[in-house]
């Protein structure tokens, strides 16, 4: 079993893949390449999602798949925060592939107001925030209604982060090991 490269055509989903830049929580890029991966059970609900989508006339702007665990180390040493970042020592739902972080856009590419940006740790980002706009909060629901339906579960705290039921049942796995490397080596350590 290999993990998913999830781009254009195979997949027709928008790609900003923040990790591999510098427009991130740390301020640097983390990834070396910007390749989003999903293990194949997630794949397939991300399939499920983009048709629904598609259906409301939207399309999905990816954030982030798969994260090696030296990447959650990356994230964890800048915001030491279990709120908002898995402790990389017990991995996160990314850290396994079944887990993706993203939006809503309309076919032209505009993002829908979600009230805020992607990966503001901010109490504004929880999922039942009622202080961001109206327009925000019927855009997180609308969201979360696709991707609810298509089998994906919501983290209260994020509202662009679903993981599969379950997540935690799936093996981390490193850098490299089930499809290319984004890290560079392949290698990965805590750090």
């Amino acid at each position: 079993m290999f993990f998913v490269t999830i781009a254009p055509p195979a997949f027709d989903v928008d790609l900003d893949l923040r990790y591999a830049t510098a427009d991130n929580l740390t301020g640097r890029p983390i990834f070396a390449r910007p390749l989003c991966l999903l293990h194949p059970d997630a794949a397939v609900a991300l399939g499920r999602s983009i048709r629904l989508a598609s259906a409301q006339g939207l399309r999905l702007r990816i954030f982030d798949g798969y994260r090696p665990p030296s990447a959650q180390w990356a994230l964890w040493t800048a915001l030491p925060d279990p709120t908002f970042i898995a402790d990389p020592r017990t991995g996160s739902s990314h850290g396994r592939g079944v887990a993706i972080d993203l939006t809503l856009a309309t076919p032209d590419g505009t993002v829908l107001e979600m009230g805020t940006d992607f990966d503001d740790m901010r109490p504004l980002a929880y999922h039942a925030d009622t202080s961001i706009s109206v327009v925000a909060q019927r855009n997180r629901a609308l969201l979360l209604g696709i991707m609810a339906a298509a089998g994906w579960q919501h983290y209260a705290y994020e509202w662009w982060h679903y993981q599969l039921p379950a997540a935690a049942a799936y093996p981390l796995v490193e850098d490299g090991a089930l499809g290319p490397p984004l890290m560079g080596s392949g290698k990965s350590s805590p750090g």
